[in-house]
């Protein structure tokens, strides 16, 4: 009798998970106040140290003779290849035309995007050159890896955008690859993506592929690319990062300028200078998309990794990271511009409790900080070198935790609930209430990888990890994805897009 009890507590609860879960927004908007480390006398601090930063060291700017006539043009002096800016100067052009926040449309409008102000987009990792899972271990990413990844976050509520380079695909040639992964985000996700940077042209690629989907004139005047642009830190900017800014700013599409420190390498290691040299650069990068396009969409970007002092490695999850990233935004809020930061980061190379207290420890700061767009949520493993299976469905999870708690506290009759504790009085329970009834679809956040069962239930189960059962989730996910309708016409005219471009020039694996 008592194991028929227990197959019927296990039929009950498959049933209620089975129970049809609420419909996530296409972002977060949060319903709680940032919190904030430092006051306006210590931001004001650092805002002066990045303007001294600015005034007296200057930036480097490497290769792009055009890029400083341009900068000098509008007030800056050039000894070279070093640049200097009058205290100021960029922040004026930043907040004289630079939108404070912006709608990124996706190809389905039910997920466009807003970023900045009281909003949160959570995007898969970017960048990794391998793979790992547990069926198949670490290996190289292949254009069938990153197929999977679009379609996962395609189907995950908990990410909102598709991302850009969520892994590299080396089984292309270099010089290519860019065409087939902007296209497998148009194929098969209709959420926003991101665009190429790997090259000024591949930049222009990304552009008129955009285009075929979404029309030129729409273009020209709507976002519907971000694209990341990283400062060579410390205080260096290249042709290629600044030749890609230029085609997409030139275009109206969102420049993410985030200088990418390791603090004690690429910076001083402390907390107050990192955030003065990040911000002097990405000063720079969004003062000059102003330049070449007013009003044309910037989001102000940094990536801080602390370092280990005995090895020299990255670290992730630090307080330090976080406290800069906490900064960072505070800055960002300040001169009226969104904010990129935060994700799942880990030095793990699996998706254990390592890589779980890491990427929690930076996601949840980076939401408390108000950051508007997090890059690198999902997925994120071995210091960003490979991306994990297991490891995205577990972020992802952890993304949907983040939404509920950014909802804030439901203050209305029904969340008071004085009705319910009217109805069952002292010394009953509350699961037959009627509040409890109305309510107990979405009155809690519910998992895909946690196992609340007892012991005795998971042992039956199988004995299963949470990468064993992150892996059942991501592989069923697959199995069951559906793509998204593409228009005929949209699709033909994208493949011979491709296929002109790819046959005009030969393959090469030289970035």
């Amino acid at each position: 009798m008592a194991r028929q009890g227990r197959t019927g507590g296990r039929r009950g609860r498959a049933q209620a998970n089975a129970l049809e879960k609420p419909s996530a927004p296409p972002y977060i908007t949060r319903n709680i106040p940032p919190y904030e480390l430092l006051g306006e006398v210590d931001l004001a601090q650092i805002e002066s140290n990045a303007d001294l930063i600015l005034e007296e060291i200057g930036i480097d700017i490497k290769d792009d003779p055009d890029a400083i006539a341009v900068l000098v043009g509008a007030g800056a002096t050039a000894d070279a290849e070093r640049v200097r800016f009058p205290r100021g100067m960029c922040r004026e052009l930043i907040q004289k035309s630079a939108p404070a926040m912006f709608t990124q449309y996706a190809r389905n409008p039910k997920n466009n995007v807003i970023i900045g102000g009281k909003h949160t987009v959570l995007v898969p990792a970017y960048g990794p050159p391998f793979v790992y899972s547990r069926e198949g271990g670490r290996r190289y990413a292949t254009i069938e890896d990153f197929r999977n990844f679009v379609k996962l976050a395609y189907m995950s509520p908990n990410l909102h955008h598709s991302g850009g380079t969520i892994c590299e695909p080396v089984d292309l040639p270099v010089n290519k690859r860019h065409f087939d992964m902007v296209y497998s985000h148009i194929k098969y996700s209709d959420k926003a993506f991101m665009g190429s940077v790997t090259a000024p042209p591949r930049a222009e690629d990304s552009v008129a592929m955009a285009k075929l989907v979404f029309g030129d004139e729409f273009v020209e005047q709507n976002c519907v690319l971000v694209n990341l642009i990283n400062a060579n830190s410390p205080l260096t900017f290249d042709s290629v990062m600044f030749g890609a800014l230029r085609v997409y700013a030139s275009h109206n599409q969102a420049t993410m300028v985030s200088p990418f420190i390791v603090a004690g390498a690429m910076s001083p290691v402390t907390v107050a200078a990192v955030a003065a040299q990040s911000l002097a650069e990405g000063l720079v990068g969004m003062a000059y998309a102003q330049i070449i396009r007013p009003g044309a969409p910037v989001i102000y970007g940094n990536f801080v990794s602390s370092m280990s002092m005995q090895s020299g490695a990255p670290t992730f999850g630090s307080p330090e990271a976080s406290q800069v990233i906490n900064i960072g935004a505070s800055l960002a809020r300040r001169l009226g511009v969104p904010f990129r930061s935060a994700g799942g980061f880990t030095s793990s190379k699996t998706a254990d409790a390592q890589a779980a207290y890491e990427a929690a420890n930076t996601m949840q700061h980076g939401l408390l900080a108000g950051v508007n767009f997090m890059l690198h949520t999902a997925g994120w493993l071995e210091g960003g070198l490979a991306m994990g299976y297991e490891k995205f469905v577990m972020d992802a999870d952890q993304a949907g935790m983040m939404r509920v708690y950014a909802q804030g506290v439901d203050m209305s009759e029904n969340g008071q609930a004085l009705d319910a504790i009217r109805e069952v009085g002292p010394g009953q329970h509350f699961l037959g209430s009627v509040h409890t009834q109305n309510n107990f679809k979405t009155a809690f956040y519910r998992s895909d990888i946690a196992d609340n069962n007892s012991y005795e239930q998971w042992v039956e189960d199988g004995s299963l990890d949470a990468e064993q059962r992150a892996e059942k989730v991501y592989k069923k996910m697959l199995a069951d994805y559906v793509p998204p309708p593409l228009e005929e016409a949209i699709d033909e005219a994208l493949l011979d897009y491709i296929k002109q471009k790819k046959d005009s020039f030969e393959d090469s694996n030289i970035s």
